[in-house]
């Protein structure tokens, strides 16, 4: 097993365990990846997920070069087919994009070490990003003659200026964990022990609130990010009337005038 799954207190931890390989993503660990996340999807008790790297150096430096190298299969055929034959064909880079999984529940990417290339496209699709002190990241493709190629150009983009953002994707340079905090990259920084402590205590705080709105929050994000300010509006007051009369939103109110800790069921 190249991926390791737990679900505890409503939060669902992903972990990447090829240490020996700095978490490296081989066709088999992209595969079971995607699994594991749909399994988070489809589980009614799983409200955050936290994906992270095992060991202490890495959480995911991309692609495995040695695993991943060019198939006998030509481009142009693999690339009309379902996502799974076209990974298996080669284009590996389509099983490392997540948004056919529709995950609509909060991720963060708990980032313990080296999140670099197709690791930090990985980082790049979580909701949230926290670090620990001695994470490093960078897209170096164009070192090694290739290009971001699953989601790094766009999303780099939109997470940080575009001057530093093209920095990082001309030259492949690498930046520390505080210069990531300050331009925006990731949202929190922890010491390396107390990593995964802080990303679950994260976890565990979106996940005591109502997992609907959360879960709708993110489709609205997702939804209305591309299309006019109107449109996004309109969208958005359809998303709180799909809401207002559930019961969790009901509960929350019964909850704020009794002076107690609300208990939210998810319906």
């Amino acid at each position: 097993m190249t991926i390791r799954y737990h679900v505890s207190d409503h939060v669902a931890v992903v972990t990447l365990d090829r240490p020996e390989a700095l978490n490296a993503l081989d066709i088999d660990t992209l595969i079971e990846l995607r699994a594991r996340l749909a399994d988070a999807r489809d589980n009614d008790d799983v409200r955050v997920i936290v994906i992270t790297g095992a060991g202490t150096k890495s959480f995911c430096v991309g692609a495995d070069l040695k695993r991943t190298l060019p198939p006998s299969t030509s481009f142009g055929s693999s690339f009309v087919k379902s996502i799974d034959r076209a990974g298996a064909e080669g284009i590996y880079v389509r099983l490392m994009e997540l948004s056919s999984l529709r995950l609509f529940k909060p991720v963060i990417g708990a980032i313990n070490g080296y999140c670099l290339g197709g690791g930090l496209e990985l980082a790049l699709q979580c909701d949230l990003r926290i670090a620990s002190k001695r994470a490093v990241f960078g897209l170096p493709e164009a070192v090694v003659a290739s290009i971001p190629a699953v989601c790094g150009i766009q999303a780099l983009q939109r997470a940080v200026p575009s001057a530093i953002a093209m920095k990082m994707l001309f030259t492949g340079c690498k930046i520390d964990a505080d210069y990531a905090h300050r331009i925006g990259l990731i949202s929190d920084i922890a010491e390396p022990e107390s990593l995964m402590d802080d990303a679950l205590q994260l976890a565990r705080t979106i996940a005591s609130n109502g997992p609907l709105a959360v879960q709708m929050i993110k489709k609205v994000v997702e939804t209305s990010a591309n299309v006019p300010l109107a449109q996004a509006l309109e969208f958005t007051e359809l998303a709180w009337g799909a809401m207002r009369e559930s019961e969790d939103r009901v509960e929350g109110r019964k909850a704020f005038a009794e002076k107690r800790a609300p208990v939210y069921r998810g319906r």
